[in-house]
């Protein structure tokens, strides 16, 4: 990638700064932090120990938009330079000394931090949580905007709201404050971790205690409204705590874990040093555990804490050290609990999409530290997955565990890692290296006679497939003649994916009379309309355990068969879905276009789908609520309000979509002027954004 003369001067900055810095360790950081939710601000004290390591003239830290009323070294007021993202203390140290810097500070941080529920009039949603991967930690807390500064920070949270307080570490200590006035939360960290992992949540949380078997306590929060959902949420969590201590063979470097679910969190998780934050989409029922559940989250956050916590990354472009390793760890896991066949079939998914993302030129090598997330994750699983065929089992165990044991607490390059396994397998690496770390296609043909080798089910996929491109017409006699035979629930489920279209209806009503239930699910997603001779058959999927397969087959069968639709309609009525609610926004919106369905109460079915555009709500299930009421020409006065106020959201691909259907409505005559007379109840920034959007 080409950079710009500006991104060269900047990273050249930023390596004169490390540079400056790596004169002075810091050591230890006491952490003092009052929330203020009404005001999304956060007053704070933090007290960094440091060690000179060679004579210096200045520190400094990085701190984003922060107003500091009192700096200290060594207890004597000290002045300082800000430049509105770092300070900087000069002061002539020589080597060997040990000083203390002091920062009273007010943070307002536009990003990082999230204070939500604490305006919208629902009662107990209210939350504070933090997101400051890679470098961002620096908007709320005066830290270090460099992975290779590692800190032990011990956190005191201050909060006068009666809710629950989650950190990094040891709760030692909740203090009732005087007069009544809130409670101390002091936490305790044993070890240094980098200060992108630092991290805390509040919120109305109860939780439960677990332990692994090795006696690491496991703090697994939720909502006092989910206590139904603890155990399909959590399941297997200690089973993959256990798995991944054996397998990676290097026992849990941390005192303690907690996982706590956050409301409109920006990814699926987080991986702070012993406490996950997690979206609670992931929050979920036993029926949504069948298509959607947190194990492979559960499992990618929990391997992080040996992957990225324990051993750091030292720039970007090692991020195949975080995350290709916490993606191979979390299917090595799933493969634990769900067997060979879901593991090597989850890896031909993740194949085809890095094949046809390297076909349409857009491969990236895993040592590009601009890359995305497919590379560093799947390809890097992918990596990991031939790294240890190449190697043996034993010998890639040996040399990860000798790499995390080197390493620990310090932080490491692809070099390091590299260097370890060659030394444990007396092997040269540098032909791996070429193809899986250097290079920027996805070698497919490979990767696809592996999974054939390991896996009998996936070779008979790929016979299957050239069998019938070779006599296309003869497709189903093919299947047929191999149908009984098979014996993977992952083979007849893709197989039903790729020809199902094709399939006679007999044929297909075998199949449903016999498939299971994601074999089942895979005709009504293959149908393009449902044949008149399956519609009963198809009927039975509505009552299937589900939220996929209820919600495919209420639309196919709502609209292939209208003189039924206030049947359909009656039978789904009251079920919610997914926690997105993706099955009662769509059964509101097919209740409102059905005529002659309960008329009386189309202005309670309206009102209900729209008021999911209000903010209380998850932007998942906002942004689908918005996407009928538009198809339906359902925007009022207060959706087109939620709208604007949608598009300036935190998480950045709900803000785009909305900003794309708002511009969308701006295309039709009149629209314009029904958006500038919402202007009185809009806020400033909501206005500010509408000016510029419509060219005032």
């Amino acid at each position: 990638m080409k950079l710009s003369p500006i991104v060269i001067f900047f990273l050249f900055a930023q390596f004169l700064s490390a540079q400056i810095q790596d004169k002075v360790d810091f050591v230890r950081a006491d952490v003092l932090i009052e929330p203020t939710p009404s005001e999304n601000r956060i007053s704070g004290k933090v007290a960094y120990q440091f060690k000179v390591i060679e004579d210096v003239d200045s520190i400094f830290l990085d701190a984003v938009n922060i107003d500091f009323s009192m700096v200290s070294l060594d207890g004597i007021k000290t002045d300082y330079d800000y430049n509105g993202k770092k300070i900087t203390i000069k002061k002539e140290m020589k080597m060997g000394e040990n000083h203390i810097v002091s920062i009273d500070y007010v943070a307002k941080p536009k990003q990082t931090v999230y204070f939500l529920g604490w305006d919208d009039g629902v009662r107990n949603n209210e939350q504070v949580w933090t997101q400051g991967q890679g470098k961002y930690t620096s908007h709320w807390l005066p830290s270090f905007d460099d992975m290779t500064e590692k800190v032990e920070f011990d956190l005191d949270i201050l909060l006068k709201e009666d809710y629950t307080v989650i950190a990094n570490g040891n709760l030692v200590k909740k203090e009732a404050l005087p007069d009544s006035d809130g409670y101390l939360w002091q936490f305790d960290m044993e070890e240094p971790m980098s200060s992108y992992l630092v991290g805390f949540a509040i919120g109305d949380y109860n939780k439960k205690t677990i332990e692994s078997s090795s006696g690491v306590p496991i703090e697994l929060y939720y909502e006092p409204t989910d206590f139904a959902k603890v155990e399909p949420t959590y399941r297997y969590t200690a089973h993959i705590f256990d798995f991944l201590e054996t397998e990676i063979g290097i026992p849990y470097p941390w005192q303690n874990y907690k996982q706590v679910p956050v409301q409109d969190f920006l990814y699926a998780g987080m991986e702070n040093t012993t406490c996950t934050i997690f979206s609670n989409q992931y929050v979920i029922d036993s029926t949504a555990f069948v298509d959607k559940n947190y194990a492979n989250i559960n499992a990618h956050e929990l391997a992080h804490q040996w992957f990225g916590n324990l051993v750091t990354e030292t720039s970007s472009e090692h991020h195949w050290l975080h995350e290709g390793f916490a993606t191979y760890y979390a299917y090595l896991a799933e493969k634990d609990i769900f067997g060979d066949d879901y593991f090597y079939w989850h890896l031909l998914k993740t194949a085809q999409a890095l094949r046809n993302f390297s076909e349409d030129d857009q491969g990236e090598a895993l040592r590009n530290s601009g890359a995305g997330s497919l590379t560093f994750y799947e390809k890097g699983a992918w990596a990991l997955v031939m790294l240890q065929d190449r190697v043996g089992e034993t010998v890639f165990k040996k040399g990860v565990q000798n790499y995390l044991d080197k390493y620990a607490f310090k932080n490491v390059t692809i070099p390091n890692l590299i260097a370890e396994i060659e030394k444990t397998a007396n092997d040269n690496l540098g032909d791996f290296e070429k193809l899986w770390l250097q290079n920027p296609d996805f070698p497919y043909n490979q990767v696809v006679s592996f999974l054939q080798e390991k896996n009998a089910s996936i070779k008979m996929y790929f016979e299957l497939k050239k069998q019938i491109a070779e006599q296309p017409d003869k497709a189903e006699a093919l299947l047929k003649r191999n149908w009984r035979k098979l014996k993977s629930r992952q083979l007849k489920e893709n197989l039903v994916l790729d020809y199902g279209d094709k399939l006679s209806a007999d044929f297909l009503g075998t199949i449903l009379q016999s498939g299971d239930l994601k074999t089942r699910q895979a005709t009504i997603l293959s149908q393009d309309k449902i044949p008149t001779e399956l519609q009963m058959q198809m009927e039975s999927l509505l009552k299937d355990k589900s939220y996929i397969t209820k919600e495919a087959a209420l639309y196919r069968l709502w609209t292939d068969f209208p003189q039924n639709r206030s049947k359909y309609l009656n039978e789904t009525d009251g079920i919610t879905g997914f926690p997105n609610k993706n099955i009662r926004l769509l059964w509101l919106t097919l209740a409102l276009v059905t005529p002659e369905y309960n008329p009386d109460s189309k202005a309670l079915y309206f009102d209900e789908l729209s008021g999911y555009t209000g903010a209380e709500h998850h932007f998942e299930t906002r942004l689908i609520a918005f996407e009928y009421l538009k198809n339906i020409g359902g925007f009022t006065d207060i959706v087109l309000k939620n709208l604007v106020d949608a598009c300036n959201h935190h998480v950045w691909h709900f803000k785009k979509s909305a900003r794309t259907i708002l511009g969308d409505f701006l295309q039709s005559e009149g629209n314009t002027a029904r958006i500038k007379g919402l202007y009185p109840l809009l806020s400033q920034e909501e206005k500010q954004y509408l000016e510029k959007t419509l060219g005032e």
